[in-house]
This record gives structure tokens, sequence and C-alpha cells, in this order.
């Protein structure tokens, strides 16, 4: 049964346009035909068509169902967008295919790209989401600061990845990031680092990784430094790693 993005459906019982289109014109779906909808809210809805008209598609609907979540907590994903557009909708499609809850674009020192056009990215959330059978749509924030994001209050864990050693980021000497980082590795494994009870946020820097001011930021802000591979992994390959690790984790 095919499944549409209706996010005003519980009040207005009517496919948007370029959904109705699809149904109509596409799919060549009529009157008395049943249909899958879903308002990327959590909800999917079972409904009859009851009016194919030119461009409109209206519905009657015959029951809401909310599947329970398929993973704990709240799972963010915040990235400096890569210069290719192209690798940002790859990461947009397979995060949602995984499954994450929020993506924000972060505008970084060394940022390859600062300006987004984010209407093409949440069409590729939907289509991802209709495509793997999800009731949720991911949120998908506009460009942001690196710093004005840090300093946001977030609940759970905070982790910002990123390539520099111990010493590159709190020094040669004694300090009281050392003896924070004492009983445990400086960059520890994302995957060894989530609590599966509690909400995330993951932060992914550009290319050429984050400054080390921002890190150093980060750090004093509460984030914790965390590695996601031995391996050098470009922006959407570690973006990507950090969801499924992050999904991984918080599975239910």
């Amino acid at each position: 049964m095919p499944l549409f993005y209706c996010p005003d459906i519980a009040t207005r019982h009517e496919l948007p346009e370029e959904e109705a289109a699809h149904a109509l014109r596409v799919l060549r779906l009529g009157v008395g035909e049943n249909v899958q909808l879903t308002d990327g809210k959590g909800h999917f809805y079972e409904a009859v068509i009851s009016e194919a008209t030119g461009k409109r598609c209206q519905v009657d609907i015959l029951s809401q169902t909310t599947p329970p979540p398929l993973w704990r907590g709240h799972l963010h994903l915040a990235v400096a967008p890569t210069k290719n557009m192209d690798r940002m909708e790859w990461l947009a499609e397979k995060a949602t295919e995984i499954g994450f809850d929020e993506l924000t674009l972060l505008d970084c020192r060394y940022s390859e790209r600062r300006v987004v056009k984010t209407e093409r990215l949440d069409k590729i959330l939907v289509a991802a989401m209709k495509q793997s059978l999800k009731a949720t749509k991911p949120v998908l924030g506009e460009m942001t600061p690196f710093d004005r994001f840090v300093r946001q209050t977030f609940t759970g864990q905070k982790f910002i990845a990123h390539c520099y050693s111990e010493e590159e980021i709190v020094g040669p000497g004694p300090s009281e990031e050392k003896e924070r980082y004492k009983s445990s590795p400086f960059r520890t494994s994302l995957f060894e680092a989530l609590n599966p009870d509690e909400d995330a946020l993951v932060l992914i820097g550009p290319e050429g990784d984050f400054s080390v001011e921002e890190v150093q930021q980060a750090l004093s802000l509460g984030f914790q430094s965390v590695s996601l591979s031995a391996s050098r992994l470009r922006t959407e390959t570690a973006a990507l790693v950090a969801v499924h690790l992050m999904n991984l984790t918080h599975i239910i």
C-alpha cells in the first residue's frame, strides 16, 4: 500500500498537492482505493480516497496507529555541510533510513559551505522516511554558527568527534583538563561512551576538522571527545557512522 506524507492530516483530510499528484497521476489511484498516510509526527493513518478531482485528493480516515519507537531517546546529529551537496543529500537519506531524530547544520571555522538551501534536504528526509516506512520525519535545523549551537541547553550526552591528540587540545603539561581524562582515554570510542538510557548529540566537523579552539570550547561546555574509527573518515561517512552507532546503542 502506498505511503504518503500528510503533515496536516489530523485536521485536513486531504493530500498535499505534490502527494496528490503522485497518487492520482503517477499511481493512478482512484475513489475507493486504500492508502496509508503518515503525519511525520509518529502516527500512521489508514484511509480511503473519497474524492479525486483535478489536483485534489481527499480521503476518509479509517484508523490511526502510533507504532512503538524503534530506538530510545532523542538522537541528534550536528554536522558541518560538505562543499559538494550531493554528499549531504546522501547522508540525509541514509541516516533517515537507519534512524535518528534531528539534523542540525553547523557553520564552523573551517566550513567549506556556509549557506545551504534546506528545502531539497527536507524533501530527501521525507522520501527516505516513506521509503523506510517510518512514521517520524527527522527535524531539520537551519545553518547555525558553532559558537551559538554549543552554548544551547541539551538534555542527555553531548559528544564532539575530532582527530586531535590530547596534547594538541589541553597542552603537554599538567592541567585540570588532563585530570579530567586521567581515568579514561582522551578520545573514547563513541560506541563505548554512549549510554542507551540517555539522549545523544554528536558533533561532526568539516573536512578540515573543527579548529582547536572549537574543540576546547565544546569540552568546556560539557561535551566529551570521541573517536568514530581508527581510519580517517570523510565528513559524511563520519556522520553516518555516528548515526549508526547511536542507533545500535539505543535500539529497543
